[in-house]
C-alpha cells in the first residue's frame, strides 16, 4: 500500500531516478560480480523462463558450472529451488546478492530471465552483460507500460544498454558482446541497430544462422538442423525455437555444435508438466497465462491422444492486460469441452469481475453454466471439480500458475498454492 502511495505523489522522473541510483549502488555493494561472470540475459513475451533453463543443463552438460533466474527457478551452482518471490526479477539488491553468490560458488555463466517492468525499473543497471537472447515480442503488460510502442521501447532499452557493457575477460578469454534473436518475429529486425559483435538468428520460417527443418510435431518434437536429427519429448511449435534459442546461445559461447547435441533436456517446472498419480487421465499444468501462449498450448494438445478437454482457467489482476480476460474465455470456450473459471492472482483487483469476465467469454461461444461451464472462486476447489468432471481418458489442463508457489490478493497479502501439489493431495485424498 506504501508503494502504491509513494508512486502516486512522487513524479515519474524522480522514481527513475531513485531506481537506477539503487541499482548502481547494489552493484557496487556486492563489488560488480557480473564483471566475473558470462551473463546471459533472456528477454521477450513468451518462452523466456524456458529457455533459460535449456541454456543452463546445456551448459552444465558441458561440464560448465552456472546459475540462473527465472519466473520459476533460481539455481547457484549444486543448489536450485523455486522461485517463491512472485517476480521474473528480484530487486537490485537481491539480484546482485545472486551474483554474488554465482560467483562466490565457482560459477562461470549466469542466466538471467529479464522482464520488461524490471527494465523500466533499472534492475538491469549493474549487471554486464555478454549476450541476450530475443524470444518474441506480443501485447502482454500493454496496460502497465501504456502501451504496446512503450512495451516495446523498454525491451529495446536492455539491448542498447548491452551495447554500452564494457568487454570483460573470463578464463583469459575476451568474450563478445553478441545479441541471439528469433528472426521469425519481425521485432527482432529492430535489434539489428543495436552496435554488437554479433547479430546471431534462429527461425523455422525465414533464413536464418540456425534454422529448422523437416518439423515434426506428431510425437513429441523433431526437427533437423545442419542435417542432424534432433528429437525431445517435449510439445509444440514453441518448443522447437526454445531450443533453438539455446543451441545457438551456447554454441555462439564457443562450445561445439556436435556435443551439444549428445545432451538431453529435461523439462521446467510448470511448464507442460504431466502429472502421473495413478489417475486414468491425464492432467498437464502449465503457465500459458495470455492468448498467444494459450493458442500454442492449444495447438500442441491436439496431437494428444484424448476424449475430452477440461480446462481450468483464470486471469491476472494487478495491471495485466483487462482485455485479455474475456479473450481467454472465448479461448478456451471455442478449445475445450469443460471450462472451469476460477481464481488466479487478483492482486487489489476484484477477482469476482476477473472471473465474471473469463467467463463471459467462454459464455459467448455457447458454455453453458453448470453444464459445460462451471465457475469456482477457490482454485483449489476448482481443481478438485475438475478431477471429479474427468473421465478416463480425458485432459485436465490446468493454466495460468504454472509452478508459482503463491496467490496473490489485495495489499500484497499472498496465499500459500501450488497447483501441481494441490493435484497431489487431492488426488491422494480421494
Amino acid at each position: 500500500m506504501f508503494k502504491k502511495v509513494v508512486k502516486k505523489i512522487v513524479p515519474k522522473s524522480v522514481l527513475q531516478v531513485y531506481h537506477l541510483v539503487l541499482a548502481e549502488l547494489a552493484a557496487w555493494y556486492y563489488r560488480h560480480p557480473s564483471d566475473k561472470l558470462v551473463v546471459v540475459g533472456v528477454t521477450g513475451t513468451n518462452g523466456k523462463t524456458t529457455t533459460v533453463n535449456f541454456i543452463s543443463q546445456y551448459l552444465e552438460c558441458l561440464g560448465q558450472k552456472t546459475g540462473l533466474a527465472s519466473t520459476v527457478n533460481f539455481k547457484v551452482a549444486e543448489k536450485e529451488w523455486l522461485n517463491d518471490k512472485k517476480m521474473t526479477m528480484l530487486g537490485r539488491f537481491q539480484t546482485q546478492k545472486l551474483l554474488r553468490d554465482m560467483v562466490d560458488s565457482g560459477c562461470t555463466y549466469a542466466i538471467i530471465e529479464t522482464s520488461s517492468q524490471g527494465i523500466e525499473q533499472f534492475r538491469h543497471v549493474g549487471i554486464n552483460y555478454d549476450l541476450l537472447v530475443f524470444t518474441n515480442l506480443s501485447p502482454e503488460h500493454i496496460e502497465a507500460h501504456g502501451g504496446f510502442e512503450n512495451y516495446r521501447k523498454a525491451k529495446e532499452k536492455l539491448f542498447a544498454h548491452l551495447g554500452k557493457c564494457k568487454k570483460k575477460k573470463i578464463k583469459g578469454k575476451l568474450i563478445d558482446k553478441i545479441i541471439v534473436a528469433n528472426a521469425d518475429d519481425e521485432e527482432s529486425k529492430r535489434l539489428e541497430k543495436f552496435s554488437v559483435d554479433k547479430f546471431i538468428t534462429y527461425a523455422l520460417e525465414k533464413e536464418a544462422d540456425y534454422r529448422a527443418d523437416d518439423l515434426d510435431l506428431e510425437s513429441g518434437v523433431s526437427f533437423s538442423l545442419r542435417e542432424q536429427i534432433i528429437k525431445t519429448s517435449f510439445l509444440a511449435k514453441f518448443s522447437v525455437y526454445n531450443i533453438l534459442a539455446s543451441l545457438a546461445t551456447v554454441e555462439q559461447l564457443g562450445f561445439p555444435f556436435d556435443k551439444l547435441l549428445k545432451c538431453h533436456l529435461k523439462g521446467v517446472p510448470g511448464r507442460q508438466e504431466w502429472l502421473e498419480l495413478g489417475q486414468d487421465f491425464k492432467i498437464m499444468v502449465d503457465y500459458a497465462p495470455e492468448p498467444t501462449s494459450l493458442a500454442l498450448l492449444y495447438k500442441a494438445l491436439e496431437n494428444v491422444s484424448k476424449d475430452r478437454l477440461i480446462h481450468i482457467l483464470g486471469s491476472c489482476g494487478g495491471g495485466r492486460d483487462k482485455a485479455r480476460q474475456p479473450i481467454l474465455g472465448k479461448m478456451a470456450g471455442q478449445t475445450a469441452d469443460i471450462v472451469v473459471v476460477t481464481n488466479e492472482d487478483p492482486y487489489d483487483d476484484d477477482p469476482r469481475e476477473i472471473i465474471n469476465n473469463v467467463a463471459s467469454g467462454a459464455k459467448e461461444v455457447g458454455k453453458v453454466e453448470y453444464k459445460t461451464l462451471f465457475i469456482v472462486a477457490d482454485r483449489k476447489e476448482a481443481i478438485l471439480k475438475a478431477l471429479k468432471l474427468a473421465h478416463k481418458n480425458d485432459l485436465v489442463l490446468i493454466t495460468g500458475k504454472g509452478a508459482e508457489q503463491f496467490i496473490c490478493g489485495p495489499g500484497g497479502s499472498k496465499i500459500a498454492h501450488d497447483d501441481r501439489l494441490v493435484v497431489k493431495e487431492l488426488l491422494k485424498n480421494d
